[in-house]
């Protein structure tokens, strides 16, 4: 074989590694962008489902604000014993208040020494129950927080006029891993949540984040649900799995290229393949 041949020929193959190893670990751009059936310069529209209120669940905490029109009977009835330190959840109950806003029930009060709290929370025992003063024991597990609102409403009705009560989760979290920037278990004030929602809480999905396999897993009962959804259509909008419930979570797959990335063993090999590549092509060299 000839000097130039044999030099050329070290050249193809050196580059052949090189280029095989670049493309193994890139990330096509197809595979990036959400929703790649919406058209660019046209309208598109999907019809969303429908929200379904999650349902209370053993073990859930619940936060239950009443308000009547007696400021002291208010008081009394959102009071309870709290949780732990100055949190507001716990087994049987919780309170937060603020300075200013006792000052101003005791001013109204005739100067008493009372405080008015801003909520209670509850756990729901393992019977599916809560314990609310004066009005005693009430089955929630089963129910959503607009029904356990008006049991608790139709309950106070005997004792009070136009009794107002807010019912909300104290502990509706979800939990993203993963490939996302910002992996963790998030809890949110606000029981109508997205797959969409909890990435952005996350800080959406890296770009090694496989988008076409999102991995969901759900309570359900005495099993778990495993659902896979794809970010690439437009049909998770339309999916009953698009509204998460509470404890849900999501799992992002990295990609091939992570794989190939992190491939340690793949790396050292394409280092030393390198490596003896130049020194065969010093060695054609000198000699020929």
């Amino acid at each position: 074989m000839h000097k130039i041949d044999f030099v050329k020929f070290i050249f193809q193959f050196f580059f052949g590694v090189l280029l095989f190893s670049t493309f193994s670990s890139c990330v096509s751009y197809k595979k990036i962008p959400y929703f790649k059936d919406v058209p660019d310069s046209s309208f598109s529209s999907v019809k969303p489902v429908d929200f379904i209120e999650p349902v209370i669940q053993y073990d859930d905490i619940l936060s239950v604000a009443i308000n009547t029109l007696d400021l002291q009977s208010t008081g009394a009835l959102n009071m309870s014993t709290p949780i732990s330190g100055n949190s507001s959840s716990g087994a049987s109950g919780g309170v937060n208040g603020s300075s200013s806003l006792m000052s101003a029930a005791s001013s109204l009060m005739g100067g008493s020494s009372f405080a008015l709290p801003v909520n209670s929370s509850y756990r729901v025992n393992k019977d599916g129950n809560i314990d609310v003063p004066l009005i005693g024991k009430l089955v929630a597990s089963g129910l959503t927080t607009s029904q356990l609102k008006d049991s608790i409403q139709k309950r106070l009705t005997v004792y009070y006029k136009v009794p107002t009560v807010d019912v909300r989760f104290a502990n509706f979290r979800v939990t993203v891993l993963g490939e996302v920037l910002k992996p963790g278990t998030f809890t949110v004030p606000n029981e109508k949540l997205t797959v969409l929602d909890a990435l952005g809480l996350s800080g959406d999905l890296t770009i090694f984040g496989k988008r076409t396999n999102v991995l969901l897993i759900r309570d359900s009962a005495d099993y778990k649900q495993m659902v896979r959804l794809d970010l690439n259509s437009k049909k998770i909008i339309s999916s009953p799995y698009y509204y998460l419930r509470q404890n849900d979570v999501i799992y992002i797959e990295p990609t091939d290229a992570k794989i190939a990335n992190l491939d340690a063993v793949q790396n050292r090999y394409i280092t030393i393949a390198s490596a003896v590549l130049s020194l065969l092509i010093i060695f054609a060299t000198r000699r020929y």
